[in-house]
């Protein structure tokens, strides 16, 4: 695929000698005598190169590569000049431009500067898309982190209009991470990502026939072991077409994608067993633990009532004291036994809007939430499910807990529902504007027993997680210091 140059020149003189050499080097070219002509041409495709005139009127060559810039950040620049204005030139450069050539033009040195133009571009490219890679792979091993870090690299590395990584789901495509700008048809990326999976090798789909604007669509699988287990897929701008470069980078993404699915299955295989061994452990700790409890708490009880007999106020009160704190204990207890039993699921038709409503009285009767606006934005079209909603109670009502807490006695919790039907899923999101999570902390959300508060044992993420998946959904959460917390619970709608 040849390299595309873009060269512009108020003289037509100068302009065809440098259309015909550059053709002879086996550049496509596109030349152009006006610099607002150049614009319109660099809105409607991508270049590899500009050779751009310093003296043309009314726009000189460095306002119109700072115009060429805006449209396409990375794109190499060689200002032409004559010997007399190389002061000029070198202002350019320090400006934004790659280099400058001297007309009358040497041979040698027209070729030598583009090469090197080129050849610096690319490893501009290949070395940033490396280290974002290298910085995605090292992150937390959460796979939906990882995924959106290599779809948002994708997008700034082939500076395509979106990216979506698909990942086969049951025999479906899901789309796991997306970056860049909503697409037009979810229809299309999806086929163009069935269609790769097919050959196993990255394809092109051009724009269909009537759609000029459309740009094209690029898709590379994602091989892990023993198959595609999914695509990764770009849509370029309008008019845009991929070259041999866009194909390599977009299969060295999909490639590093695929290492990122692969380790986090593995991981999550790993941590499978480290938290089955723990949750067995945790169990016969709690069993040990839950009989003493309930005699001291009957002991607690009893003595409290003999007190408030003798008319002892004071040994009354520390007595209710410590019964309260033994029933504390005792719901320690029994999260950890819930963290170290996982239930069997006891399906039936569910109307999630009132569990939700549910869920949201009982956070409000154990949070101060007088000065906490709560939002609803439920779908009406989110039909019964077959849900386990004592389960699911459990998992929503951590949640709502969460996001109320995380407020500290003020701000927004927005709690919304979608369904899609072409899907087969309700998504449930709880939404605070409290102060968020750090990137260490959001990695460990889901640590049993790792928790920011000063009272808590840390499991309430991890069973609500635990319940999520039992559904057969997805449990993920974003989150930003000083700017909220986002969770988002994927329940599949089994008909």
């Amino acid at each position: 695929m040849k390299r595309s140059v873009l060269v512009v020149d108020d003289d037509r003189a100068i302009l065809e000698v440098l259309e015909m050499r550059l053709a002879a080097m086996g550049f496509d070219v596109t030349a152009v005598s006006a610099p607002r002509h150049a614009l319109e041409v660099a809105g409607d495709r991508r270049f590899d190169l500009a050779l751009l005139d310093l003296r043309m009127e009314p726009m000189d060559g460095v306002e119109l590569m700072e115009a060429l810039h805006a449209r396409q950040q990375r794109l190499p620049v060689l200002i032409m000049t004559a010997h007399g204005t190389i002061e000029n030139a070198v202002e350019a450069v320090q400006r934004g431009a790659f280099d400058y050539l001297t007309k009358p033009f040497a041979r040698d040195e027209l070729q030598t500067k583009i090469g090197r133009a080129l050849a610096t571009r690319r490893w501009a490219r290949d070395r940033e898309r490396l280290l974002t890679v290298g910085q995605a792979l090292a992150s937390s091993g959460v796979m939906e982190r990882v995924l959106d870090a290599v779809a948002l690299a994708t997008v700034e590395a082939t500076e395509a209009e979106r990216c979506v990584v698909f990942q086969l789901e049951h025999a479906r495509l899901v789309p796991m991470a997306s970056a860049g700008s909503p697409p037009a048809s979810w229809a299309a990326l999806e086929a163009a990502a069935r269609t790769a999976m097919d050959k196993g090798v990255p394809i092109a789909v051009p724009p269909g026939d009537g759609a000029a604007e459309a740009g094209t669509i690029v898709a590379a699988p994602l091989v892990v072991q023993r198959g595609p287990a999914g695509a990764l897929v770009i849509e370029t701008p309008g008019r845009v077409e991929p070259n041999e470069d866009d194909l390599e980078l977009l299969a060295l993404f999909s490639s590093q994608a695929a290492i990122a699915v692969r380790n986090t299955h593995e991981l999550e295989r790993l941590r499978g067993g480290a938290l089955a061994a723990l949750g067995r452990m945790a169990t016969q700790v709690a069993h040990e633990v839950k009989n003493p409890l309930a005699g001291l708490r009957l002991y607690a009880r009893h003595l409290e009532q003999r007190l408030q007999n003798a008319q002892d106020a004071e040994g009354a009160e520390l007595a209710e004291k410590v019964a309260a704190t033994v029933d504390h204990l005792a719901s320690v207890v029994a999260e950890i036994t819930a963290f170290g039993r996982p239930p069997e699921l006891r399906r039936a038709p569910t109307r999630v809007h009132a569990l939700l409503e549910e869920c949201l009285d009982l956070a409000r009767a154990r949070v101060d939430a007088a000065s906490i606006e709560i939002v609803r934005a439920f779908d009406a079209a989110c039909p019964e499910a077959p849900l386990d909603a004592r389960q699911l109670r459990k998992a929503f009502l951590n949640l709502i807990l969460n996001g109320l807490e995380a407020l500290g006695g003020a701000g927004r919790l927005t709690v919304s529902t979608a369904y899609a039907a072409e899907a087969g899923a309700i998504t449930v999101e709880i939404e605070d504007t409290g102060a968020g999570m750090g990137e260490e902390t959001l990695s460990r959300a889901f640590d049993p027993f790792f928790t920011t508060k000063p009272e808590g044992t840390g499991l309430g993420m991890s069973i609500a997680r635990s319940v999520v998946d039992l559904h057969g959904g997805a449990l993920t959460v974003q989150s930003r210091v000083g700017a909220g917390t986002r969770v988002q619970v994927r329940l599949p709608v089994l008909r």
